[in-house]
């Protein structure tokens, strides 16, 4: 039988929790909202690409991957106890948050609808303009790639469910299962976009995802191991 204690006790976890999410909600918020308005200070000084360019397909594109990542961060923290995951996934889900709201400002400034006039995907059907990104063993083959088709490293629905259903070291390996498959379909996006675009501000963000997202792939493939 519970006793009034032990009642209080789990309630008092219970509310922490909770606390800690909705904390961690609206700091996203607020880092999302500085993020736009940094995100229009940056693109002041170059010409806006057509809603139809790389930039803007990327720009569009990965704001859609990015929030998933950060639903897929925010689950695994409400599902285990685990202080490396936990600070993990805190981590991706503060910077994939700052980092849509980047993209999202970026779009804002240039003019261009946040919904594109193609489907999803489209941008990375094209051949670079110089040829690169047909043959690159990276996955950037313009023929690999069919509009609106799902973007690369996208967790399922199913998947998704799955990771909410879970508790425990099985909530962390499917958590580094589908963030690893998620970074390196970021990194694949990334690499895309660089082979498509010379422009000021999306090279270098560009660049960052590929640098940041390929270290954190390697940390989560050791924090993987470690739970086998």
């Amino acid at each position: 039988m519970t006793t009034a204690g032990e009642r209080v006790a789990g309630h008092g976890r219970g509310a922490g929790r909770v606390a800690a999410i909705v904390a961690a909600s609206v700091a996203l918020i607020v880092v999302a909202v500085v993020a736009f308005a940094v995100g229009r200070l940056s693109t002041l000084g170059d010409a806006p690409p057509s809603t139809t360019s790389a930039e803007a397909g990327f720009a569009r594109d990965m704001q859609t991957h990015h929030q998933q990542g950060v639903e897929l961060a925010m689950i695994v923290r409400d599902v285990t106890d685990d202080p490396d995951v936990r600070l993990l996934a805190y981590d991706i889900a503060t910077t994939q948050a700052q980092q849509s709201g980047q993209l999202y400002g970026w779009l804002r400034q240039w003019g261009l609808s946040q919904a594109g006039s193609e489907p999803s995907m489209t941008w990375m059907t094209r051949p670079a303009p110089d040829g690169r990104g047909t043959h690159d063993g990276h996955g950037a083959d313009a023929g690999t790639h069919v509009p609106g088709a799902p973007m690369p490293g996208l967790a399922t629905p199913e998947q998704v469910e799955a990771l909410r259903d879970s508790s425990g070291v099985d909530a962390e390996r499917r958590f580094l299962e589908l963030m690893i498959v998620h970074h390196e379909g970021a990194v694949e996006m990334a690499e895309a976009v660089l082979e498509r675009s010379t422009h000021d501000v999306v090279v270098p963000f560009a660049r960052s995802v590929v640098d940041s997202q390929t270290s954190e792939i390697a940390l989560m493939e050791g924090m993987l191991a470690a739970r086998s």
